[in-house]
């Protein structure tokens, strides 16, 4: 088999699949955090909290 003929395998395919999987549920989760959570989860400590403010701001989402 050739290097061309190797990368195209399923189990490749289905391996990038469940990365590119992965990589969109993490940023989702991450966008929800910063974008919508508005401090229900990030009451751990005014650190996180403040973080998770100033995101908010930097992408242009209203939070006051």
């Amino acid at each position: 088999m050739s290097k061309a003929q190797t990368l195209t395998t399923p189990a490749v395919s289905a391996k990038l699949l469940a990365t590119a999987a992965g990589f969109t549920g993490m940023m989702l989760l991450l966008a929800y955090l910063v974008a919508f959570d508005q401090g229900a989860l990030s009451q751990t400590g005014m650190y996180l909290h403040e973080l998770m403010h100033d995101g908010r701001h930097l992408l242009g989402v209203p939070c006051h």
